[in-house]
């Protein structure tokens, strides 16, 4: 279950990649195309996963504790949550923009 501090860092690092990608700029040339925004994303998603699993190894092992892995458990589950938000929003808007008529 989200807390709100890991909804708190969730939109801290929203904000973080919005901000790193030149978003509102209004042109590319300043900023990341949208395809390595998404690569970003997709990557940071995976390297939560990672720690994920590092944490829980190191604990099967004895080498850290049951709070470390529940938080590092529920970061991945918020990163990968809204990534399937993200998805479906863009899925959304592709089949709205193919239903306008031309």
């Amino acid at each position: 279950m989200a807390t709100p501090t890991i909804a708190a860092n969730a939109y801290a690092n929203l904000a973080r990649v919005l901000e790193n990608s030149g978003a509102g700029k209004g042109s590319e040339a300043n900023g990341q195309s949208f395809a390595s925004l998404l690569k970003d994303a997709v990557g940071s998603v995976m390297e939560s996963g990672r720690k994920s699993d590092a944490q829980t190894v190191a604990m099967a092992n004895g080498k850290a504790n049951v709070m470390d892995v529940v938080t590092a458990v529920a970061d991945t589950d918020v990163a990968v949550s809204t990534l399937v938000s993200v998805r479906d929003r863009v899925i959304a808007a592709y089949e709205d923009i193919m239903k306008m008529p031309i």
